[in-house]
């Protein structure tokens, strides 16, 4: 398959970017965003631009993409509500809209969160963003799906971008692998997420629905895959 990826210099992002690469059904990546991966791969391409919405400018073609893996966001600590829907739910349907009316054989895989409120009216605002964000995405002509993690172990070098979820690790990171015995289903690693997002962009793979949680992660991506 050939893939566009957004957000990849995030911790899911470089997740699912290390499962792309090492995953000989992929045969190509190409990676939008704002700032340059520092990574070389003979599969990738990378498009770095202050709009990552703007999909003429990166060259994008969508009948030529098999699946969007879209991980790019942002916390909504100390953000208004309007600021975080402009960032969360208005880009990601910028780029979601016009690849659904040219490719709706495409495979859309959206990064939402445990908690997302799918009624769009509870006291959680970046529940609610984030639900009409998975509503508006399910509406389009594509086969879309909505990846909820939960606790997500970082392995394998992967780093998280945001501060509050590096200060998260710092403290409770070695409580990671406890939980992960005692609740397996609780917690996923980069690594399974990853493989996850291929699994379901992959013809033939029994899905359980459109919104995933973390057992239907751990399950989908925990299966081997073909790597070199």
């Amino acid at each position: 398959m050939n893939v566009i990826l957004f957000g990849a210099t995030g911790m899911l992002g470089r997740g699912v970017l290390r499962a792309c690469l090492r995953d000989d059904s992929v045969e190509s990546v190409l990676a939008v965003g704002r700032t340059p991966l520092g990574v070389s791969h003979p599969k990738l391409r990378e498009c770095v631009q202050d709009d990552p919405s703007d999909l003429a400018a990166a060259g994008i073609d969508p009948a030529a993409h098999d699946a969007c893996f879209f991980c790019l966001g942002v916390s909504s600590v100390g953000m208004k509500e309007e600021a975080y829907r402009r960032v969360t739910h208005d880009l990601t349907l910028a780029v979601a809209r016009p690849l659904a009316a040219a490719n709706p054989g495409m495979t859309f895989v959206y990064v939402s969160g445990e908690g997302t409120d799918s009624t769009e009216r509870g006291r959680s605002m970046w529940a609610r963003v984030k639900g009409k964000t998975e509503n508006d995405l399910l509406e389009l002509p594509f086969r879309a799906y909505m990846f909820r993690p939960g606790i997500v172990q970082p392995v394998r070098g992967v780093p998280s971008k945001a501060r509050i979820s590096r200060m998260f690790y710092a403290v409770l990171g070695p409580l990671v692998p406890l939980v992960r015995r005692v609740a397996p289903n609780l917690v996923i690693t980069s690594e399974t997420f990853g493989r996850a997002m291929i699994a379901v962009a992959t013809p033939g793979t029994e899905v359980p629905g459109h919104i995933l949680r973390p057992a239907d992660i751990n399950r989908l991506g925990g299966a081997p895959t073909r790597h070199n």
